[in-house]
């Protein structure tokens, strides 16, 4: 068998697109996205649908809808257009936006992304409770936790320390605090 170069394949990308009207407008959606778009979007709504240690289901689901909304089609959004994503998301599903652009979006490439926020999600929960990933917190805020020592010992004024035990033992009837 004879060895054959991958660049000598001519392989490229391919840009394959659909299109659908929605009023008077032409919305193109793309069928393939590159790997890293995706990832991107993977991450991205993972990051914003964290809350105090856990995943909001709801904003799991906004946020990976409106990202591929975001990345897959022509329509271009501004800062101001983002600004209130919740309100972006209601708009684009209560009008059946949302809807007719998941008919044109490529259903393998849908159910591949949610799986892997699904699967990450879960992943990062586990290894989050896991012993190694206390551990490693601790470790990470050692530093602070021991400047933030150090300087309470540095700032200790042991008179102000005696002031404090003389008032509890009077508010104390006198009697030795134990």
């Amino acid at each position: 068998m004879a060895d054959l170069n991958y660049k000598d394949l001519g392989l490229k990308r391919l840009i394959m697109k659909d299109t659908f009207k929605w009023g008077d407008k032409n919305i193109e959606v793309l069928k393939y996205l590159p790997v890293e778009a995706k990832y991107d979007i993977v991450m991205i709504t993972l990051q914003k649908a964290q809350e105090e240690g856990y995943y909001n289901p709801i904003k799991l689901d906004m946020y990976f809808h409106l990202n591929l909304i975001y990345m897959y089609t022509n329509l271009i959004f501004t800062e101001e257009d983002r600004q209130d994503e919740g309100k972006l998301f209601d708009e684009l599903k209560s009008s059946g936006f949302l809807a007719t652009f998941l008919q044109y979006i490529d259903k393998e490439e849908y159910e591949e992304m949610q799986e892997d926020i699904d699967n990450i999600a879960e992943l990062s929960l586990r290894y989050r409770s896991s012993a190694g990933a206390v551990f490693n917190k601790f470790i990470d805020d050692l530093p602070a936790n021991a400047e933030a020592a150090q300087k309470i010992v540095d700032n200790f004024e042991p008179e102000k320390y005696q002031a404090v035990i003389d008032f509890a033992k009077a508010a104390n009837g006198g009697r030795e605090i134990k």
